[in-house]
């Protein structure tokens, strides 16, 4: 098979398509036919060799969907045949959080495409755990953002959801658009966006927000927000946010921010005004529940126009390229694509 292998980290990381053998599954195992693989900013820091957890060489790639062609022995509730999304994520089962049920917080944290071998690849062996049936309507659009949606709905999960509430998002990127349309679902009174590439912004205003500006001053609400989230990860942005958080409000941390770097806040205005700061990491109990809500038209926001270029293997130095630059939406490669 063809698979994109990431061989040695750096600023621009190596990575080349290469021929590999063919995944056989282990008796707990599928092995899908990737037809979908989102490209994510984790991806960017396996390139540059900013995760810990990783080794090279690996195959990246954890957003995937596609086909089942094999099956392992002891497998019986997955078949040839089936169209399915895979959640990367494969706690252990063993470690103090995975026994209080809360397993995407791993002491012992693998993952597809991040640890072992993902999707950026014709074919993929993960355990049938993971992998997700799809509804037969699905489009192959839809059912390759039900990774990052899931991750949004656990990001939601995390927060108080009280109905007729004002929410400010900070990033019009996919995990942005997609938790703007998230709280408008959950009740949300208003929902505003804030980012500096203003063709993201023009499209925001289709996904569900009422407004999209470059700077939160433009929104004019004087007294802050009951929920502000920062999708981006960006430390000016995350400062911001912290300071538009109405008193009694709440503060999400979504994004993914550099670890070496620090946020500053006013200590004396969290406890004075019981501000609330809470942290959302990756997947949890929400996979299917993000599927569901794909099945049933996530609001009615256009959910196939967030993907926005599709790109073979090959694509893969162009796709990166479009991703850094922050042009167009979100990127999927396409194994099977030419």
């Amino acid at each position: 098979m063809r698979a994109l292998v990431v061989t040695a980290p750096g600023p621009r990381g190596t990575a080349a398509v290469t021929e590999l053998p063919d995944p056989r599954p282990e008796p707990d195992e599928v092995v899908v036919r990737v037809t979908s693989c989102g490209l994510c900013g984790t991806d960017m820091h396996i390139l540059g060799g900013e995760l810990p957890v990783v080794g090279y060489p690996l195959v990246p790639g954890h957003e995937l969907t596609g086909e089942v062609v094999a099956v392992g022995a002891a497998v019986r509730d997955r078949a040839v045949g089936d169209r399915v999304a895979v959640d990367p994520n494969m706690p252990c089962g063993a470690c103090r959080y995975c026994r209080i049920g809360r397993g995407n917080l791993c002491e012992d944290y693998t993952a597809i495409g991040v640890t072992r071998a993902g999707g950026f690849a014709e074919l993929v062996a993960v355990p049938a755990r993971c992998a997700y049936v799809l509804p037969a309507h699905l489009s192959e659009a839809a059912a390759g953002l039900v990774e990052p949606l899931s991750c949004a709905v656990h990001g939601l999960n995390r927060l108080p959801r009280r109905p007729g509430e004002h929410y400010l998002i900070y990033g019009a990127g996919t995990m942005g658009l997609l938790m703007a349309a998230l709280v408008r679902t959950a009740g949300a009174a208003s929902v505003s966006v804030v980012d500096l590439n203003e063709e993201r912004l023009a499209f925001a205003r289709s996904f569900g927000a009422d407004a999209a500006v470059t700077h939160a001053d433009a929104l004019g609400r004087a007294p802050g927000f009951e929920v502000v989230i920062d999708a981006t990860g960006v430390i000016a942005a995350i400062e911001d946010g912290l300071g538009r958080v109405r008193r009694g409000g709440t503060f999400l941390q979504f994004g993914v921010a550099d670890p070496a770097r620090a946020a500053s806040f006013s200590p004396y205005r969290v406890y004075s005004q019981e501000i609330d700061i809470i942290g959302s990491m990756a997947v949890h109990n929400s996979f299917q529940p993000a599927i569901d809500l794909l099945a049933a038209g996530l609001g009615g926001v256009p959910v196939d126009s967030l993907v926005s270029d599709v790109y073979g293997l090959d694509g893969f130095d162009e796709a990166v390229a479009r991703f850094r630059a922050g042009t167009g939406r979100k990127i999927h490669i396409a194994p099977q694509k030419g």
